[in-house]
């Protein structure tokens, strides 16, 4: 039997990204959401989702001891991160000047522009609603969901990674932002698969059938 667990750090709709989780598990698969150290060292999977800023993810994760186990997980077993479940990954965001990140990727977290690089346009931020992901490459996690499939997102920051070569996906808001990163068994994203009707369970889906 394979555990997925999803970390509870008290940050974001966990019972969603759980009920997805399950609407498409495999019968061998078994969903727990949990905020002890000892479910995330036993998982099979990880799934790290959540909303907020920086600074208080980074402090609620400490609170729990959840921090060293996240960094052993993302670096063993699949891994899959989730709105501030991928920006907490990079080095630090303007959002929290001073907190750092958990570092497993270089570069930071920066402001959605206020207008248009184009148009000069004022943009709505949060960037809230529907929007379309450009596929970079091919990957596992994009497995029959379409190059330009819509995703939902809610955010006002967006990730800004040093290595370019880590970029999974783009979108277009006011700028071309980076909307997920891969490397090895991690796969993250700024937007919500939860939330994502179909394209966002075939996204789930994929992560619970993935072996990096």
């Amino acid at each position: 039997m394979e555990t997925v667990v999803v970390i509870d750090y008290s940050m974001g709709n966990l019972r969603s990204v759980a009920k997805a989780l399950e609407h498409v598990a495999l019968p061998a698969q078994r969903i727990v959401i949990s905020s002890e150290p000892r479910d995330v060292a036993a998982a099979t999977r990880i799934v790290f989702p959540g909303q907020g800023a920086m600074r208080d993810c980074m402090v609620e994760l400490n609170a729990r001891g959840l921090h060293e186990a996240i960094l052993e997980a993302a670096v063993s077993k699949p891994f899959f991160g989730i709105c501030m479940g991928l920006q907490g990954l990079m080095e630090g965001s303007d959002e929290s000047p001073g907190t750092p990140g958990l570092g497993l990727l270089e570069g930071g977290v920066k402001r959605l522009p206020e207008r248009d690089e184009d148009t000069g346009e004022r943009l709505k931020i949060p960037h809230m609603g529907w929007n379309q992901v450009n596929q970079r490459g091919t990957h596992p996690m994009w497995s029959e969901i379409a190059d330009g499939e819509r995703f939902y997102f809610v955010h006002s920051f967006r990730v800004v990674p040093a290595d370019p070569h880590v970029i999974a996906g783009t979108t277009r808001y006011g700028t071309d932002f980076v909307c997920a990163i891969a490397r090895d068994n991690l796969f993250a994203v700024q937007f919500h698969p939860e939330k994502s009707q179909q394209a966002g369970l075939r996204m789930m889906a994929n992560f619970l059938s993935w072996r990096p």
